[in-house]
């Protein structure tokens, strides 16, 4: 008799919870970067931010609607390429997510975008920063960071202003970050004075750089900007020191501007002489970044790029969208990320009617003794 007792009691206790479970809503975050190839550490420092948000706001309890919320990460990779991006995009639709955080690059972030849009999906990237990314007047499209407006023509500036050089040389990748980031250096250089000697092509899966900065260094440039990733800037500096060109400053965007640049360059002196710019602030000036860093770094040792404060903020923006509208479909919640006033561990996040960053900060960096710092 007790033993069918414990059964009874045992079911009743079963069907309970399985009741609370039921009633527990399943909010889905897509997060899309390259965690394969040459652009891996960026990928996985990007994902490695997302499930943190997404961890922290589980744990914290997260209610919409009424409904008590259970947040999962769907993530997919899309290893730079343009044709991966929107074949991950349309996995993400037709996976039904909520909300997407990505891509990383600005090539796959552009067609994704229109993927997104078609099925009424939100998506904010934490890193494309090309300017044709908003301009094209989808309303399911938001960036975290300044773009490449700010980006090129604030290196620009400090190459005309502080280090008053005269000629310039430009490379670039061919890839819609890398031409768009060159574009802009580019226009605004020649707007404060200075030459540009000659511009040179190559890829993002490039290592030999030998014909072109031969080709750049009969030219005697004081300088020479590169649009594109670290993978390539790394090497770059190597075979800038083999040539002699280790007095020849060296730009780049946030591409190049990373942790592991310093390792890619294989201890090249010339590291010394980058200057790099990212669209937000220093992490000792953004509003929680040490704090948040320290934890990062618990859970994610040696891990750390550059954006995954924004995919961490990212995913807390898109939650609180949803919050105040009451509920996690795209359709109703959309309309919300536009009233952004949220204060994260990046910055205070609200959005432009074209999803670009209100107030966006941009920092330049260079590195001293094989270490980025903050030059502003």
């Amino acid at each position: 008799m007790q033993f069918k007792l414990n059964l009874i009691v045992g079911a009743a206790v079963a069907l309970v919870a399985g009741t609370s479970m039921a009633q527990d809503m399943v909010v889905k975050i897509g997060h899309v970067g390259p965690v394969s190839g040459a652009q891996a550490h960026y990928g996985k420092d990007n994902e490695n931010g997302a499930r943190m948000a997404i961890e922290d706001l589980n744990a914290k309890g997260v209610t919409i609607g009424g409904k008590k919320v259970k947040l999962e990460m769907v993530a997919e990779d899309d290893a730079a390429d343009p044709k991966q991006g929107t074949a991950a995009a349309q996995k993400l639709c037709d996976a039904k997510v909520n909300g997407v955080v990505g891509h990383l690059n600005s090539g796959t972030t552009i067609p994704a975008s229109t993927v997104y849009n078609q099925c009424g999906i939100p998506h904010i990237t934490p890193s494309a920063t090309n300017p044709k990314l908003t301009q094209q007047g989808y309303k399911t499209t938001f960036r975290m960071l300044a773009n490449d407006n700010a980006l090129g023509a604030g290196l620009a500036l400090h190459a005309a202003n502080n280090l008053k050089l005269k000629k310039v040389a430009i490379i670039d990748d061919r890839t819609a970050y890398g031409q768009g980031v060159a574009e802009v250096f580019k226009k605004t250089a020649q707007q404060r004075g200075i030459q540009i000697v000659d511009e040179q092509y190559t890829t993002d899966k490039a290592t030999d750089f030998m014909a072109i900065l031969t080709a750049i260094k009969s030219k005697a440039p004081d300088g020479v900007f590169y649009g594109g990733m670290d993978p390539q800037a790394g090497p770059m500096l190597r075979q800038m020191e083999q040539l002699g060109l280790s007095n020849v400053k060296f730009f780049g965007g946030d591409g190049i501007c990373t942790a592991k640049l310093a390792e890619l360059s294989g201890g090249a002196k010339t590291l010394a002489n980058v200057t790099c710019a990212e669209g937000g602030a220093s992490l000792d000036k953004m509003p929680g970044g040490k704090v948040w860093k320290d934890r990062y770094d618990k859970k994610y040792p040696n891990q750390f790029q550059v954006y995954s404060p924004y995919t961490y903020d990212a995913v807390h923006v898109l939650v609180d969208a949803m919050v105040r509208a009451g509920s996690a479909d795209p359709k109703v919640y959309t309309a919300k990320l536009f009233e952004s006033n949220f204060q994260g561990v990046t910055a205070k996040v609200g959005f432009e009617p074209d999803g670009e960053l209100k107030n966006p900060a941009m920092t330049l960096y260079s590195y001293k003794d094989g270490k980025k710092v903050p030059l502003n």
